[in-house]
């Protein structure tokens, strides 16, 4: 992992897998990406209390290389509760019980592979053999969801969904729910695999998440592709 440095107008240091820094070094230049940290800024200042922390806003990039993304999941916002967040969507840090909709997750998940239901909400073992794990907004402050989707991450992370469809080929782009499917114009169909389906929460998981089989037909699709597949299991 190397040191990200931003402008000077609005210097903070995190760290970043450095083929994430190249791929991205324009949008750390832009006027956008600036007010971005200053406006976080502004709200440590202010003593607000802000997930994921620092170290984990970017972990997302430092644990799935560019080169090794062959799934992109999108989240729309980090969990605003304590001890939850640390950069990857539907993810939680260890110890912290799964959401709701990770439950659902893996539910289907064992539904659809057999899959034991982990113990963990941990999902880096996912993210570690090429699972993208972005969130739409990587920031958020405590207790408001959504507080932060407007002050420049959708910029950014379209970017992001935008550079890794154009840059790369026969990635699995796999959108639950109204929000992250919007996000379909940004990729090339014929180059990448779109899943869609409901969102796993249960208030629309019952509406066309269950039996959707995202972890199965990823598979079958990079498998079809001479790329080698994910290994669903958590624990163990």
């Amino acid at each position: 992992m190397k040191l990200l440095f931003l402008p000077k107008t609005a210097r903070m240091e995190v760290a970043i897998d450095p083929s994430w820094k190249q791929e991205l070094q324009e949008e750390f230049q832009q006027p956008y990406f600036s007010s971005l940290v200053q406006h976080l800024k502004a709200e440590k200042q202010l003593g607000k209390t802000i997930y994921p922390a620092g170290k984990n806003i970017f972990n997302a990039f430092n644990t799935t290389p560019f080169a090794d993304v062959k799934v992109l999941l999108l989240g729309q916002d980090p969990y605003h509760g304590p001890g939850q967040a640390h950069g990857l969507c539907f993810s939680v840090q260890k110890g912290v019980p799964p959401p709701p909709s990770l439950v659902n997750i893996y539910k289907e998940l064992h539904a659809d592979l057999g899959v034991p239901v982990p113990a963990t909400g941990d999902l880096t073992k996912w993210a570690q053999q090429g699972v993208f794990m972005l969130n739409a907004s990587l920031t958020v402050r405590a207790g408001e969801p959504m507080s932060h989707a407007k002050i420049g991450w959708a910029t950014f992370t379209d970017a992001v969904i935008r550079k890794v469809s154009e840059d790369k080929s026969n990635v699995v782009f796999i959108l639950w729910g109204k929000f992250a499917q919007e996000k379909a114009a940004l990729i090339d169909t014929a180059k990448h695999l779109i899943l869609k389906s409901a969102h796993p929460s249960p208030l629309s998981a019952h509406n066309g998440f269950f039996g959707s089989k995202p972890f199965s037909k990823t598979n079958e699709y990079l498998a079809a592709h001479g790329i080698d597949p994910i290994d669903w299991k958590i624990d163990g």
